[in-house]
């Protein structure tokens, strides 16, 4: 299953070489495409990704990943499906973190496979970018709060308490995430501290 945006797409054969590294690697659960933007250069995380900060499994086709843009992200539907899929109480502003955490965490592997290749082409045209990474924001706290530790969850929930003190956008980012925290700990199942080192090491989740 190949997700898109309505900015992105596809470069010719890449579905295809996609369902080969799939066929030839059984614990390949997503498969994270190349990104090139659409005035050539290379999106930035495809260039963090390819650094390779967690290595490379002897039994996937590219550098270990955590998680995925799902604008240039092909996944065997079954599992994926299996995790759950994408939560709707997340919506939309990476929403790809959580079920990319419950496949690892699971076993499967996620790799950058850099020799296929998706485009992206972001409008300048959309909405404010301030709210997009708000939403970012809120959903990044709700999956700290559903998989990592208490500790960490009320860190951030505090700093961003402190934050909206003074600033609008984060004042309402924080109400935005107390509405949904008790549907989120109800769903909270905390993943193995080695995971969380793992985050720390990308920097992600933070």
């Amino acid at each position: 299953m190949a997700f898109s945006d309505d900015d992105s797409w596809w470069e010719p054969g890449a579905l295809r070489a996609a369902v080969r590294a799939l066929d030839r690697h059984p614990r390949l659960a997503v498969l994270v495409a190349r990104i090139g933007l659409g005035d050539g250069r290379l999106d930035h995380v495809s260039r963090k990704m390819a650094r390779g900060a967690l290595g490379r499994a002897p039994d996937l086709p590219g550098p270990s990943v955590l998680l995925f843009p799902a604008c240039a992200a092909v996944v065997r539907r079954d599992t994926f499906l299996d995790v759950g899929g994408f939560d709707e109480l997340l919506f939309f502003g990476g929403e790809e973190s959580l079920p990319a955490l419950d496949l690892a965490v699971s076993g499967w592997g996620l790799a950058y496979v850099p020799e296929v290749t998706a485009r992206h082409a972001p409008s300048g045209l959309r909405g404010d970018s301030a709210r997009r990474l708000a939403l970012h924001r809120r959903n990044d706290l709700l999956v700290t709060w559903m998989r990592l530790s208490a500790g960490r969850a009320l860190r951030r929930t505090g700093a961003l308490a402190i934050e909206a003190l003074r600033d609008p956008l984060a004042r309402d980012t924080l109400r935005r995430v107390l509405v949904r925290l008790p549907a989120a700990l109800a769903r909270r199942r905390r993943v193995p501290r080695a995971w969380e080192r793992r985050l720390e090491i990308l920097h992600e989740l933070e």
